[in-house]
């Protein structure tokens, strides 16, 4: 996958929400204050060529839809950020989100009911 910039990637975010659409359909899902029409046309048609984005043709409209999924998507994001910014260790890239105060006890609870269940798949 071809890295994308946070414009892009925000696009993407709401053709993914939308799931098809226009430009127009784009424009109207995206916060206030909404960029212009043209900046908008402009990134999707470089989602288009990184492969991101596929279109139909109307007439003389284009339906955009997402090639790539969310989960796809994140699942790069994450491989990129573990091989690349944390090295390829584990520890750095979890431990500043287990050390994160504003964790719950549910969810670490829930992170370690994750790991014993991986732990136990791996020891069968």
């Amino acid at each position: 996958m071809k890295e994308i910039t946070k414009a892009q990637e925000e696009v993407l975010k709401v053709i993914w929400e939308i799931e098809n659409g226009a430009v127009a359909d784009v424009l109207d899902n995206f916060p206030e204050p909404k960029p212009a029409y043209n900046t908008i046309a402009t990134v999707i048609k470089v989602l288009e060529g990184k492969g991101y984005v596929g279109h139909r043709t109307y007439g003389k409209t284009h339906v955009y839809y997402p090639l790539v999924s969310r989960e796809e998507y994140a699942n790069h994001v994450v491989k990129e950020a573990f091989t690349g910014l944390f090295n390829g260790s584990l520890h750095q890239m979890v431990s500043p989100f287990i050390k994160n105060r504003s964790i719950s006890i549910n969810e670490l609870e829930e992170l370690r009911q994750m790991v014993e269940s991986e732990i136990e798949k791996k020891r069968k």
